[in-house]
């Protein structure tokens, strides 16, 4: 991975929104993206001084500079959850037959919930239904159905300590007719103890090659007795059925190793949301040689940028795997 020399990409200081509850943020972070008619869109979290979360979109003009829009988005339909809600937050985004989806997660006083979403401007949302029934974060959407019908991955929150928010060592693989009613079709993979990844989560939406689906995911050390360490990883999943991991690799691809990623809300965070593949063919598939933008957070604070290739990220797959 080869981080932008512009990092950070974005910081609370780029955020002018003339709104009382965004002026003089606290951070941003954690951005869903995708790339429409040459253009980068963002959808960022950011979050203001009385901690409470909003979702902005920016827009690329040029490389790597942005324009904000004037007020945040806006999720309706969400009372349907029938809970109070504090937080939506940690957008990914794809398109799926000309429609363009949202995969978000939403902290409310029955835990945390991964919802699904529908928008055509990334400005006015639609709440469309639950990824999993219970607890869960990071709820990620394939850009394609498989077998006719839509994919997702989901972490469920199973993990927890005493002073820290709920987490999970598990990703699932779950199925729906219409977005709506999500069914699970059984585990993916696994954290590994005592490893870089114990604790684990998806990262951007799936990325479709010929060798299989890339899934960029997160991982959290936890053994050590100061801090977790929030890191990147990838494997590759079966085209035809991605619960079965056909290689995982053994090594993190992006680790918190300068300052804005070490010192923060969250100190040592590298969060992986949004990757723009630049060179897809007429089938759909990512072209091995294009290069990979992946958007990330850096400790729970900024927006950063990093590079890489299609080839890449597969042969980092087979580096050493391990499952």
């Amino acid at each position: 991975m080869r981080r932008s020399d512009q990092n950070p990409l974005i910081t609370r200081l780029d955020i002018r929104c003339p709104l009382p509850e965004l002026t003089d943020v606290t951070s941003v972070f954690n951005p869903g993206a995708i790339r429409i008619d040459d253009q980068t869109r963002l959808l960022l979290r950011v979050q203001n001084r009385g901690r409470e979360t909003f979702l902005l979109r920016a827009d690329s003009v040029g490389n790597d500079n942005f324009e904000f829009a004037s007020s945040p988005a806006e999720v309706s339909g969400i009372d349907a959850l029938e809970r109070r809600i504090f937080h939506i937050y940690d957008p990914r985004i794809v398109v799926i037959e000309n429609s363009m989806y949202i995969s978000l997660a939403v902290d409310t006083d029955e835990g945390c919930y991964a919802i699904v979403t529908k928008s055509n401007d990334l400005q006015s949302l639609e709440y469309i239904g639950r990824m999993w029934s219970g607890e869960a974060r990071n709820g990620v959407l394939f850009p394609e159905r498989v077998n006719g019908r839509y994919l997702g991955l989901v972490r469920p929150n199973t993990a927890s300590k005493s002073d820290e928010p709920a987490s999970g060592s598990t990703i699932f693989l779950v199925e729906s007719e219409d977005l709506c009613n999500w069914h699970s079709v059984g585990p993916v993979m696994q954290g590994r103890p005592h490893y870089w990844d114990e604790l684990i989560g998806s990262g951007p939406p799936p990325i479709k090659t010929r060798q299989g689906w890339l899934h960029i995911y997160h991982g959290v050390a936890t053994h050590f007795s100061s801090v977790n360490i929030y890191q990147a990883g990838v494997c590759l999943l079966d085209l035809k059925d991605p619960s079965q991991v056909l290689s995982r690799g053994r090594y993190n691809i992006l680790e918190p190793r300068e300052p804005y990623e070490s010192v923060g809300q969250v100190p040592n965070v590298v969060f992986p949301t949004g990757a723009i593949v630049r060179q897809i063919d007429s089938e759909g598939f990512a072209e091995d040689p294009s290069p990979v933008d992946i958007y990330y957070g850096a400790a729970d604070t900024v927006v950063a940028k990093a590079t890489t290739s299609v080839r890449e990220l597969i042969d980092h797959c087979f580096d050493g795997s391990r499952r």
